[in-house]
């Protein structure tokens, strides 16, 4: 029998980043805002600092990486990891109210951070303001209606899915949402790819779900009673498993006039 959350680690964004589907993704994700050397670009909610060092290779000695991120613990992480490349700095920062000069950035990335944020309309005309014009933006975030998981039981997975939407991730439906909020900025989308993340193996899925976690919390607030989260996480632990969640990459420009 699989245990859930077994040695759960801190730092799941940069095992992500690691997997085989985080490096296609990535890959995917730099292609598309078409990082150039020379580029100044910013990673906004860089975390531990995963994607750092690509950037760091793609932009050269004569472009810039800054990471972002208002959580301590990440930045120390990333400002590690970052050590090696004179060209990336990476500071504590708010991603309504960044530091950053007005059209002072050819490039902007995000990567499941607007998942998260308070405002993130307020975000994105913030990332307008600090690019140059003609720069490019990559929102690469998750709309949660998406997640399916293969049960027996679908009213079970309906209502997980219910709870994380309703209750667990602040903008639960950011992913559909961010090119009508960039369009609002007045940025140009040039672009919304879906990246769909599959997994076969349960234990790999629980470093980014948190099966048993979320699943106390939905008992607590009434989305599942005991037995059936009891049935859920039996199934989970011992029969085969499946499940996918899509984020949406939205590319847009902030327009030369």
């Amino acid at each position: 029998m699989t245990t859930l959350e077994a040695g759960r680690p801190h730092n799941y964004l940069s095992r992500l980043a690691a997997s085989d589907f985080g490096r296609a993704y990535k890959h995917l994700v730099m292609n598309q805002i078409d990082l150039q050397p020379g580029n100044h670009v910013l990673d906004l909610g860089c975390g531990p600092g995963a994607d750092l060092a690509d950037y760091a290779e793609a932009v050269g000695s004569t472009g810039a990486v800054l990471g972002v991120d208002r959580d301590e613990d990440a930045v120390r992480e990333a400002l590690d990891t970052a050590a090696q490349w004179p060209h990336v700095t990476v500071a504590m920062g708010d991603a309504h109210h960044l530091a950053m000069a007005d059209h002072s950035l050819d490039r902007v990335h995000t990567d499941r951070v607007l998942q998260h944020v308070e405002d993130p309309s307020s975000v994105v005309h913030e990332v307008r303001r600090v690019l140059k014009p003609g720069g490019i933006a990559g929102f690469a975030e998750p709309d949660w209606e998406t997640l399916v998981v293969d049960h027996p039981d679908n009213a079970i997975v309906a209502s997980y899915r219910a709870f994380i939407i309703d209750r667990v991730v602040r903008n639960s439906r950011i992913g559909r949402q961010l090119p009508g909020l960039c369009k609002a900025a007045g940025m140009v989308v040039s672009r919304v790819v879906p990246i769909t993340a599959v997994y076969t193996e349960v234990t790999e899925a629980d470093q980014v779900f948190g099966f048993e976690r979320v699943t106390d919390r939905a008992v607590t607030a009434g989305y599942l009673t005991a037995k059936r989260a009891d049935r859920w996480l039996t199934h989970l632990r011992s029969e085969s498993f499946f499940a996918s969640v899509t984020l949406f990459l939205t590319v847009a420009k902030r327009p030369l006039h």
